[in-house]
């Protein structure tokens, strides 16, 4: 059985919506100094080890099946790697803001991925939740004065793709079979991802700085990152996707970028151009047509029950 404690949904939305909206931020500002993956590597290492050490502590045991293992391997190399772990490497071409900006159209590719894998019917609702996305977005990366040379288009090539993982992440662990604890399904997702990460640091030759050479802004963002952004906000994300649906959870990256974007323009002088604030509403429009209790309805869940 599954917990759906409202009180408890509503807690993890404010962090899938708030405290993820404010990573981008947290990412820009380490990346500043740091290899992006060392970053990622180090966050989701960290992280892991202290959800099953905190696991322990609580008395929960760590052991799952060999199925639930991999199945935490892909959803770790989906969401971590492929997800997170090149986005942070794009946030050293575009600001934190108009990466939020761009991936506000994560719920349209659900949408589409859905059409595509499961054959399931694009309703009248959803599509004009599409359609708001796609203006949004056009009107975003339409900006001359924002998309200003080969490296940012580079970035939100990269960003797509992340966009792209994450979204398939989002529908696999909707439906896969996972450690019915959603603490530990996470520490065993940030571990691999972690791995994951870390196998690409070494790839591409990144050369990792000590601790102790890392600024303070970097040192605190890398705290906040593992404690709050990592172990609070994708357990609840990961708690999300089991007792609602997927294209409701993908709603939070509609909500992330207002965040990102006040946060950008307040501690990192980044751009709000009236364009963005026009693109930005746009999009938050679409939350209210995918997210409303009749576009609920219409979509059946994949899950099955732990």
């Amino acid at each position: 059985m599954k917990s759906k404690t409202p009180l408890l949904i509503i807690a993890s939305f404010f962090s899938i919506y708030v405290i993820w909206g404010s990573t981008y931020l947290l990412n820009k500002i380490a990346v500043t100094q740091l290899p992006p993956f060392q970053i990622g590597a180090i966050r989701f290492l960290i992280a892991g080890i202290l959800i099953f050490i905190i696991a322990k502590l609580s008395g929960y045991s760590l052991k799952i099946t060999r199925k639930q293992l991999l199945n935490t391997v892909i959803a770790g190399f989906l969401f971590l790697a492929g997800g997170n772990g090149v986005l942070v490497w794009a946030l050293k071409y575009v600001d934190s803001g108009l990466a939020a900006l761009e991936i506000s159209a994560q719920p349209l590719v659900v949408i589409l991925l859905l059409r595509l894998i499961d054959g399931k019917k694009i309703k009248a609702m959803s599509i004009i939740g599409v359609i708001l996305g796609v203006i949004g977005i056009y009107l975003l990366i339409s900006q001359k004065q924002l998309i200003s040379s080969e490296d940012t288009v580079l970035g939100l090539v990269m960003i797509f793709f992340c966009m792209l993982s994450w979204a398939l992440g989002s529908i696999f662990v909707s439906k896969a079979d996972l450690p019915s604890n959603f603490f530990i399904n996470t520490g065993y997702q940030m571990i691999f991802g972690g791995l994951f990460i870390l196998l690409g640091s070494f790839i591409v030759g990144e050369q990792w700085l000590t601790v102790s050479s890392w600024h303070l802004d970097v040192q605190l963002s890398m705290v906040i990152l593992i404690v709050f952004g990592s172990i609070v906000a994708f357990t609840s994300f990961n708690y999300l996707l089991r007792v609602v649906s997927p294209e409701k959870v993908a709603t939070s990256t509609y909500v992330n970028p207002l965040i990102a974007l006040i946060l950008g323009w307040y501690f990192l002088d980044e751009s709000i151009t009236t364009q963005s604030i026009i693109a930005a509403g746009i999009l938050l429009t679409g939350v209210y047509f995918i997210n409303t209790k009749k576009m609920l309805t219409i979509f059946n869940r994949f899950k099955k029950n732990v």
